[in-house]
Order: C-alpha cells, then structure tokens, then sequence
C-alpha cells in the first residue's frame, strides 16, 4: 500500500481485525500470495506492537494503530499509550464513536478519546483513519469537521451507517467509504451505496466479524464485494476493481501533510 509494494495488489481489504483469526500469521502471507491490499485495524494500542512485528515482512499488509470504542469504557487510559506510537504509525484504526445501545453510557468518554486521537493526528499530519461509526455519524462527523482538516489527513468511514445527507456531508469533508459483504446485504444501504462517488469507494471484510457459509469472511474473499458493487452500479467488474484500487493509491498517496 506504499512504497513497499513491488507487485501490485489485485484486491482492496481497508478494514480488517487479522489478529482476530486463529490462523493469524497464515493469513498474513495468504494477503500477499492473494495481493489483497489489507489494512490490519486493531482494537487497543497494546495490541499494535506484535501486529507490526508479524506483518514487518509483507508486501500487502500494514497495520494500523487503534483504540476501538466499544472498549474505551475499560481502556480509556491507553490514550497515552496510543498518542507514544502514533509517530510510528501511518495508519490509524479502529478508531470512532458507537452509540449502540451496548456502549451509549460511555459515549461522552468515547468522544473524549476521538477527539484527542483526531487533534493528535493532526498535530502530526499525514496519517490515514479508518473510523467506526454506529448510530454517531452526526457527531463523528462535527470532530473530524472541527478537529481534523482534510489537509492533515484522510478519513475512511468504515461501515458507513448514515443518511444521504451525511454521506454528502462526508464527501464535502473528503471522506471515503469502505464497503463490506454485509451492508450489501441490506436494501437501505444498498440504496445509499449506490448513490456514493465512484471515485471514493472502497472495499472491506470487518473480518472475522462477517461470516459467510457460518465461518469468518477472508481478506481474498472481498473479490465478491467487488463483483456485488458492480452489479449494483452497473459497470464490469474489472472496471470496479479498477476504481477501488485508483481509489486506494488516491487515498495512500494524497497531498496531506
């Protein structure tokens, strides 16, 4: 996904937990004899040290630094620990707010946090975001409006949850989408999705959280996510792959500082 890649990927993974998987390290090289382009999001930042560590010698992997929501009411304090790696990290995930009835109770906490990630990814400038946002898009939305200009960095909204006009507003701060097996499964996102910008789309498992035939989705299996998002935009499916790995190198390469 950078300069590190001599052959080129085949495939867009731009969300997924592969430190969730049993076969974890076989699953690494399987991204690469595959050329799945697979971002590896984590859950804390105690977790990113021995991610990088595995995936130091892949073409296709990289691994980004995260502290998930659904955990900030234990793991709150790790913010330090996250803001002490972030100058060694590209990538930045999972990261963002869940209002889920599960996790509403710490969501002040949880905005705490993102906005001291967002302010801090800042500060740094460059860093490339994929951010978790169930039933908070709105609020999501006004931190990274208020906290994270496009010019300091770029935001993939992984598992978009929102209205049309959010999506618009998204677009407008440059946000991107990355697109999942699952939601196409649903007829409201279907409908969203196909309203999205060709030009910001991207593909995702949220492995081993998607199942399909009952066993975890894997990174080479997002090949069906493609073909599906054709269909549903009615282009060949080359030129969807294509597109999402035009997007990819858009997203990599951007003029952020």
């Amino acid at each position: 996904m950078n300069e590190r890649t001599l052959q080129k990927p085949h495939w867009v993974d731009f969300h997924c937990h592969l430190d969730l998987y049993r076969d974890h390290v076989e699953l690494i090289a399987e991204c690469d004899q595959e050329r799945v382009a697979t971002l590896a999001v984590t859950t804390t930042p105690k977790a990113w040290p021995r991610n990088r560590e595995l995936a130091a010698n892949a073409t296709h992997v990289r691994v980004a630094l995260g502290l998930h929501p659904q955990l900030v009411a234990e793991r709150a304090s790790e913010v330090g620990l996250f803001e002490h790696y972030l100058a060694d990290a590209r990538y930045v995930g999972e990261i963002g707010l869940d209002a889920g009835p599960r996790f509403y109770r710490s969501l002040p906490d949880q905005e705490r946090v993102f906005e001291r990630i967002l302010c801090a990814c800042a500060e740094q400038g460059g860093k490339i975001l994929s951010v978790h946002n169930i039933r908070a898009v709105g609020k999501v939305l006004g931190h990274i409006e208020r906290a994270l200009p496009a010019s300091r960095g770029r935001v993939v909204l992984h598992w978009f949850t929102g209205t049309a006009a959010e999506a618009r507003r998204a677009v407008a701060l440059g946000c991107y989408f990355s697109i999942n097996k699952e939601m196409l499964n649903s007829p409201k996102h279907r409908q969203l999705i196909a309203e999205l910008p060709e030009d910001r789309l991207l593909t995702e498992t949220d492995g081993p959280f998607v199942l399909i035939q009952g066993k975890p989705i894997r990174p080479r299996e997002v090949a069906d996510t493609v073909s599906q998002l054709a269909a549903l935009r009615a282009i060949p499916m080359e030129g969807m792959r294509r597109a999402i790995l035009d997007n990819l190198r858009a997203v990599v390469s951007s003029n952020v500082s």
